[in-house]
């Protein structure tokens, strides 16, 4: 904690300065949520601390080392991951590790992007945005074009800014959709379709979140729709992709079904 408090403290300022990174508050509270989930299995680990652990701590400080030298402060945030882990390792060896890995993991969601990455991401994210609720609201019989990343609607003009691509949602769904992979019990490739599954989810539902509110420019006027996108959009678009997560989950459940244990008959000579 001495060693990592700086930096704990410029993340904790980036995740209450920018509503992208608002969720982290929580991780580690769901980090803590992990461990006691498994506590049934925790209290049957035999303790065996490792060295192995040593060499994780020399990686976290090269890694910090190298995050100083070239001012890349998103690489010092993820370098507790081999730091816990290796924490892990030293006091309670493999068998500890095995069970509470998926909470060291967890953390990395704690690190926002590096800014690179998410100019990378938003740009596309922004245009898919664009055309499919451009497409959504002819649907829906209104004239609606599109002219780069603005909506035109007769006299109203949507704009999906980078802060409207979707990759505010995308980001928090990510964490999300991991943590129902990490609570919910299926193999290791359906955990990780519904892992996946959080890109066209959020797509899905900033899509619905901009149609609605070229339907209430349309209907209820100018102020009520900016209230909706800006106010009530974000809360109401996370419970509806919490909601379609919960439908998938229920879907695979009814499609991908587990084959019965077969008897072993045993073939007499």
């Amino acid at each position: 904690m001495w060693a990592y408090w700086q930096t704990l403290g410029v993340l904790a300022a980036r995740w209450d300065s920018e509503p992208l990174y608002s969720h982290c508050f929580l991780v580690p509270v769901f980090c803590g949520v992990i461990v006691w989930l498994r506590r049934d299995r925790l209290s049957e680990v035999r303790l065996a601390p490792n060295w192995l652990g040593v060499p994780l701590l020399l990686l976290g400080a090269a890694m910090r080392l190298a995050a100083a030298r070239y001012y890349l402060e998103w690489f010092d945030g993820l370098s507790l991951i081999p730091c816990v882990a290796g924490l892990v390792l030293l006091s309670g060896g493999l068998p500890l590790l095995k069970v509470v890995y998926p909470a060291v993991l967890f953390l990395s969601f704690m690190v926002p992007l590096p800014f690179r990455i998410e100019s990378v991401l938003a740009a596309p994210l922004q245009s898919v945005a664009t055309l499919a609720s451009t497409f959504g609201l002819q649907v829906f019989g209104y004239p609606a074009i599109s002219e780069g990343n603005v909506i035109l609607i007769h006299e109203h003009t949507i704009g999906v800014a980078e802060a409207c691509s979707g990759l505010r949602m995308l980001v928090v769904f990510f964490a999300v959709s991991t943590a129902a992979a990490i609570c919910v019990s299926k193999p290791l490739w359906e955990k990780t379709l519904v892992v996946m599954s959080a890109l066209p989810i959020a797509i899905v539902c900033n899509v619905i979140r901009i149609v609605a509110t070229g339907v209430l420019f349309e209907v209820a006027g100018k102020e009520m729709a900016k209230l909706v996108f800006h106010d009530l959009a974000g809360w109401l678009m996370m419970l509806l992709a919490v909601a379609l997560l919960r439908l998938e989950l229920w879907v695979l459940s009814g499609i991908l079904i587990d084959p019965p244990d077969r008897e072993v008959v045993p073939v007499l000579p």
